[in-house]
């Protein structure tokens, strides 16, 4: 029997799926459409190809009814999220009534259906520019960009057919997608106060801006494989060069910008601990760019030169398949727990594969079918011109990428071939070994082309200038790798000097360009960016500083650091009680207190650097780290904060608090009590005279041992052994206590004493003695705190990491200075030929 439920709002969910089969349906019929436009094309007399008109005309019809078609489904979903309506499941697993404007906006995107709206919405925009500015390449280009665009709008539809399901509807109703007792209710709405939230980890403003940066980046690379794939089919060898080479340097620099705003994200509130992880996502995102890169240096030494065609068409094309690739490493849940980024699978993996697979198909027979007719030349490349070392750099990227692909794609092995390969243990060493030598070789081959020149170079002024600027950058790298600290490592010291190299060999370009040769200074600035960003990143990584040093490893909260994840290390944490200074460092810290803003606390740290002499404070400032409880993510998850400076940055991050850590009160009679029942698990240390160590609130001092101890009511025997420890107590705020537990030896028995510090909830047990390993062991018990709210945090030092964001910043604005040169260009050709 049907069920009449209430209160739900079934409309938005109607039109929005009635434009998702619309978006499908138009999208097929501008690819059917603009295939037999191209496809009937033919030349004018001034030997442009003109596409068949009637077929172009419906190929529009059909690409401007699927544009309007994913902006009524954008806005519909964003309607939905926005207002609530968690009778839909995408609203109720990915929101809730707490999340402000700013985050509604991440949570839009945080579904793999979000996500792949995301990706049409941009190809949709990029249409529009292709379909008003690329005249003769309109029908061939926009047939790959529709067929990409009809792939991605299948993954919405989430119809059955013949009992399969194609992709996974936004508007699917949380009652058809989940099945539980509630759904028998009609009225099971008002059961439903709230929705699942967004992800802990995505509550950050770089969430609202990362993926749609990044979406635009997978999105921009469908153009040049478009351009090359139109190339090949129409026999248009040479023009597709040209014609995309803006577009290639625009998804270079998108992407790029992408997976930097992921590296603020990770740096900011994915607690790595810094800015790149190699994670397989990150790596899976990094990959196309890296081709695409390889891609358009090989473009330019083939404009240049006439050689390396088959390479520059074959990169090309693959970095968009390896676009597609990674999304099916991201959304078919085959990386499992390998990667934070990924997304659980929606039973769309045979639908990404085949996704792949078409593209990788239409690259392998374009190739292959226009194998005898590629451009190419029988001259054989100087070994002193630019274009031979292009095509070499852009040999050892693909080695690179082969490499991080070979690692990455472990489970893929895996599952088709059934073994049981490992991931590496540790996959930052891992990574770090190879890709280190591969950035040294891209470093110096970027450095050194700088002074060579198209199709030949005169030796006699390329080894001159050379040799002037390595023996610089030798100089310079030996003045970094000092400061710095980095001598430890031969790696580090040989990035370090071509990450040098590289910016002198760069700079010297700049020079000529203020001498009127402007030719080169996009291509010049984003090298510098780049080779600053490396150096950026080698400083920070290899020398980052853990400033909460905690000597003691002693945390008072039970169960701490059980979990050996690098963040809850006791040796590199600090506790802090609300009020009560502790000296870490240059700094003292306080904890101020918290505040909260749901469904996050923040917790307020104050630093301050005091003159030792006169008492003087020389800096102070706050930090507001926040976290939140989360259950279903593993407890408490929380957000660094950073203080920025020019030369490091600080960042603290909270570990635990007092809030996350009430243990239950025991129901225990007294007859049961030992008298220990009021203090946290002991610590136990092995220690010697002189010895410091600290505890909640301060430190204490072994001073010394006292062998005329005495014990009231306990008669000794001669042969007895009693001696005392004497413990010196130096609270934080200075006050000092004297205790002295005792140890006896009695009749073969070894019996302790303890003694308490009241005000400071310590009691000190004094163990045993240890001859053969010159040592005194003690257990010292802590009271809890619970009067008193208490952090646990852990601190880092991040020398130099402005380097890497400068570097950032200055590669961008290259790529979009190359950008302007290469459409100023095209358009000056254009005029030629007219």
């Amino acid at each position: 029997m049907d069920v009449n439920y209430i209160g739900e709002n079934l409309l938005p969910g109607k039109i929005g799926q009635f434009f998702v089969i619309l978006s499908f349906g138009a999208s097929l019929f501008s690819l059917i459409s603009y295939f037999f436009a191209a496809q009937n094309s033919a030349k004018n007399q001034a030997g442009e190809f003109i596409a068949d008109k009637s077929w172009k005309t419906l190929g529009r019809i059909g690409f401007w009814l699927n544009t309007l078609s994913i902006l009524v489904i954008g806005s519909t979903l964003f309607y939905i999220i926005y207002n609530h309506l968690f009778e839909y499941h995408y609203a109720w697993a990915h929101s809730s009534r707490s999340l402000p404007t700013h985050y509604i906006i991440s949570s839009f995107w945080e579904g793999q259906e979000g996500s792949f709206w995301l990706w049409m919405f941009w190809q949709v925009v990029l249409g529009s520019i292709l379909v008003f500015k690329s005249r003769s390449w309109e029908a061939p280009v926009m047939t790959f960009v529709m067929l990409c665009q009809t792939f991605l709008a299948c993954m919405l539809i989430g119809v059955e057919v013949f009992g399969s399901r194609i992709g996974s509807s936004p508007f699917i109703l949380l009652r058809d997608a989940l099945h539980a007792p509630i759904f028998s209710n009609p009225n099971y709405l008002s059961m439903i106060a709230d929705g699942s939230g967004l992800n802990a980890l995505l509550q950050n403003y770089w969430m609202v801006i990362h993926p749609p940066t990044l979406f635009l980046g997978f999105a921009s690379m469908i153009v040049p494989f478009a351009y090359a794939a139109a190339g090949l089919w129409q026999r248009r060898y040479k023009e597709w060069i040209n014609a995309s080479m803006p577009w290639a340097l625009f998804a270079v620099m998108i992407l790029g910008a992408g997976i930097i705003m992921g590296s603020f994200w990770a740096y900011e509130a994915l607690n790595f601990g810094g800015f790149w992880a190699w994670d397989p996502v990150e790596n899976v995102s990094i990959i196309p760019w890296l081709t695409l890169i390889a891609a358009v240096h090989v473009m330019l030494a083939y404009k240049h030169s006439g050689h390396a065609y088959f390479t520059a068409t074959l990169l090309a094309l693959v970095s968009f398949v390896l676009v597609i690739y990674a999304s099916f490493l991201t959304r078919s849940g085959i990386l499992g727990e390998t990667s934070v980024h990924s997304f659980t699978s929606l039973g769309m993996s045979g639908q990404l594969i085949f996704f792949n697979f078409t593209f990788l198909a239409i690259t392998i027979v374009l190739l292959v079918w226009r194998r005898k007719e590629l451009p190419s030349t029988k001259k054989e490349e100087d070994i002193y011109s630019r274009e031979f070392w292009l095509f070499i750099g852009a040999l050892v990227l693909t080695v690179a990428c082969v490499q991080m692909i070979a690692t990455t794609s472990i489970p893929v092995f895996n599952t088709l071939f059934g073994t049981k390969v490992a991931p590496p243990v540790d996959p930052i060493i891992h990574y770090n070994r190879w890709q280190g030598a591969f950035v040294v070789v891209i470093l110096l081959l970027t450095a050194f082309t700088q002074f060579l020149k198209y199709k030949r170079s005169d030796p006699n002024k390329f080894w001159p200038a050379l040799i002037a600027s390595f023996i610089v950058a030798l100089i310079l790298a030996a003045v970094v790798v000092y400061f710095t600290k980095v001598y430890t490592n031969v790696m580090y010291v040989l990035i370090t000097f071509t990450s040098l190299f590289c910016i002198l060999a760069n700079i010297r370009v700049l020079g000529d360009a203020l001498k009127g040769k402007w030719r080169l200074a996009g291509s010049a600035v984003s090298h510098i960016g780049f080779a600053l960003l490396v150096l950026g990143a080698l400083v920070a990584a290899a020398t980052n500083d853990v400033i909460s040093v905690n000597e003691s490893r002693y945390i008072g909260v039970q169960n701490f650091g059980k979990d050996g994840d690098k963040f809850t290390d006791p040796g590199e944490n600090l506790f802090l009680t609300e009020g009560e200074p502790v000296q870490m460092g240059d700094y003292k810290i306080t904890y101020l207190g918290d505040s909260a803003a749901a469904p996050n606390v923040y917790y307020h740290i104050k630093y301050e650097k005091i003159d030792e002499e006169s008492g003087k404070v020389l800096e102070s400032f706050i930090l507001s780290p926040f976290a939140q409880n989360n259950p279903d993510m593993g407890g408490l998850i929380g957000t660094p904060a950073t203080k920025h400076y020019v030369t490091h940055d600080i960042y603290t991050l909270i570990t635990a608090a007092s809030a996350d850590s009430q243990l239950p009160a025991t129901n225990m009679q007294d007859s049961e009590k030992t008298g220990f029942e009021d203090y946290d698990e002991p610590a136990t240390y092995q220690v010697n005279i002189g010895d410091t160590l600290r505890y909640r609130n301060g430190i204490f001092i072994i001073e010394g041992i006292n062998k005329d101890a005495k014990l009231q009511n306990i008669p000794l025997d001669p042969k007895d052994i009693l001696v005392g420890l004497k413990i010196k107590v130096v609270s934080g705020d200075q006050k000092e206590y004297n205790v002295e537990p005792v140890f006896l030896l009695k009749e073969g028995n070894a019996y302790d004493f303890n003694k308490d510090v009241e005000e400071q909830g310590l009691r000190f047990r004094f163990t045993n003695i240890r001859p053969d390993q010159d040592k005194l062991e003690i257990m010292v018990y802590q009271k809890p705190l619970p009067e008193k709210k208490w952090i646990v945090f852990k601190a880092i030092k991040f020398p130099y990491i402005n380097f890497f964001w400068c570097g950032t910043i200055i590669m961008t604005i290259g790529f979009i200075m190359a950008i302007y040169k290469r459409i100023k260009d095209r358009k000056s050709e254009d005029k030629i030929e007219s």
